[in-house]
């Protein structure tokens, strides 16, 4: 039988923040949610009260690491490690990004998270990869090892795809690159989506890239041209085309507060994704640390190599919500949206992840009013709570 419980408080639904709110779970599903008097029929018999927000569960489609692990480390008990962490930051469901590196470094990571995925893990559920390189621009690199970096061909592409056993859902790209518009054509073919990233493409050659198959933008704002009113670059793309859909990296660091605003009234919630590009050091406090066999020193909130450049961050999705809300003066339900609707919708999960409606995924995130996560839920199971 079906265990079935209930969670009443101010719930985000709908678009909104319904103040007495009810959500009701049974097994991995929920049956209803949304205002507690609309109910009908008996109440579960084990109702929690919440103080603070119960929202749909968070998604992050570019993630790293976190908690002293990477997805680079390509081992399964590294993947359950980010995975059970994730949860204590609200995320239910994410995509274990890789990195710029040799194939032959890739290649047995790719394989061991699809064992992982096949065998499942005891936190937030790997609905996918994101590869992140090698495929992209060298002036753009980023904190990428730029020796690692190598040209998208279709045999490479086609090699890494089949590896991955279909769970490859988004590829950083730089389009401009040689064989860029061919790998991209392809990776179209087999749905996954492809994102403009690490690139230094001209307007027009991101434009062609979209024709091609383009659909998504990369950490939007950072490692790409920039928007200038003669030459648009990737950044005046990403706005420009407003059916695709783009990355924030919203910890106030990589992006001001202000072009942070003003990025989500051009693209919309519906089209701005929340993601942390989040690499092992993130919430492990301030020190040094491996990305990708390069040391990153934490300190002031920020992640940066020897030189300066910013290495990914050790921004949380709960911290991004904040931020949005707090920074940016985003409305709590679109900032939500961002970091759950958004990103499930983009992988092609939203009818079933990312809303508090009846049939969905029973995956849950409870905010406090300081946006820290007290409890979150993996398909109706309580996999953390706050001490």
């Amino acid at each position: 039988m079906n265990q079935e419980f209930g969670l009443r408080g101010a719930v985000i639904a709908n678009g909104a923040e319904i103040t007495d709110g009810l959500v009701v779970i049974e097994g991995s599903t929920i049956r209803f949610a949304g205002e507690a008097r609309e109910f009908s029929g008996e109440l579960p018999e084990s109702i929690i009260q919440v103080d603070g927000w119960i929202c749909p569960g968070f998604m992050d489609i570019h993630m790293h690491g976190i908690d002293g692990h990477d997805t680079m480390d390509g081992t399964p008990e590294s993947l359950q490690a980010i995975s059970k962490a994730l949860t204590r930051f609200g995320v239910t469901s994410f995509l274990a990004t890789t990195m710029t590196a040799p194939y032959e470094q890739i290649e047995p990571v790719l394989a061991s998270i699809a064992q992982s995925s096949r065998l499942g893990l005891d936190g937030a559920e790997v609905v996918g990869i994101h590869l992140e390189g090698p495929w992209i621009n060298p002036l753009y690199k980023g904190a990428q090892k730029e020796e690692n970096i190598s040209l998208p061909k279709l045999a490479a592409v086609r090699r890494l795809y089949e590896l991955a056993e279909g769970l490859i859902k988004v590829v950083t790209i730089a389009p401009e690159q040689p064989e860029a518009l061919d790998a991209i054509a392809w990776l179209k073919e087999q749905g996954v989506i492809v994102s403009a990233g690490h690139t230094g493409a001209s307007f027009a050659q991101a434009t062609q890239a979209v024709e091609a198959g383009v659909r998504h933008f990369t950490h939007c704002f950072n490692a790409m041209t920039g928007l200038h009113h003669r030459e648009p670059g990737v950044v005046g793309a990403a706005m420009y085309h407003e059916q695709l859909s783009t990355e924030l990296i919203a910890d106030g660091i990589h992006v001001h507060p202000a072009v942070m605003n003003i990025l989500y009234r051009v693209k919309t919630a519906g089209r701005l994704a929340l993601v942390s590009d989040s690499m092992r050091a993130a919430a492990m406090g301030e020190g040094s640390y491996d990305l990708g066999g390069q040391e990153v020193h934490v300190h002031e909130n920020q992640a940066k190599l020897a030189d300066g450049t910013l290495a990914g961050s050790i921004l949380t999705l709960n911290r991004a919500v904040c931020n949005m809300v707090t920074l940016s003066k985003v409305p709590l339900p679109e900032a939500v949206e961002m970091a759950s609707h958004t990103p499930a919708t983009i992988l092609g999960l939203g009818e079933r992840k990312g809303r508090l409606a009846a049939g969905y995924d029973a995956d849950i995130t409870v905010l406090d009013q300081q946006f820290h996560v007290n409890m979150t839920f993996v398909a109706g199971k309580r996999v953390y709570q706050r001490a």
